[in-house]
């Protein structure tokens, strides 16, 4: 699989064309399909990882998880969201204490991979 079927399927998954995506990292519409036949540059690449939220190994095939380890904004992003939808004991929403020690639990083992 390309680096452009890459991109390619992250889009389709997120409901959006190659070339929007594109135009939203700031390149040209067109550019993903360059590299279809062109390696792209380090840094490129990097900006459309982090777009997707996938590590530049995933981009370039080199493994097959999408879960980017090393993307902090996401993770907490992701841990907001997730304590915003979590409920305590009997469907009662959390209080702040409780936030504050599951964001600090997850957070810990989060920095000790």
């Amino acid at each position: 699989m390309t680096v452009f079927d890459r991109i390619k399927e992250l889009s389709e998954k997120r409901g959006i064309s190659v070339q929007k995506a594109a135009i939203d990292i700031g390149f040209s519409e067109n550019l993903f399909y360059q590299w279809k036949t062109s390696s792209p540059k380090s840094d490129r690449l990097q900006k459309v990882a982090d777009y997707f939220n996938v590590s530049t190994d995933y981009l370039l095939g080199r493994t097959e998880s999408e879960v980017n380890t090393n993307s902090p904004i996401k993770q907490t992003d992701d841990l907001d969201e997730m304590l915003d939808n979590a409920m305590s004991y009997e469907g009662k929403k959390l209080t702040e204490i409780d936030r504050a020690a599951i964001r600090a639990y997850i957070e810990g083992r989060l920095d000790s991979k």
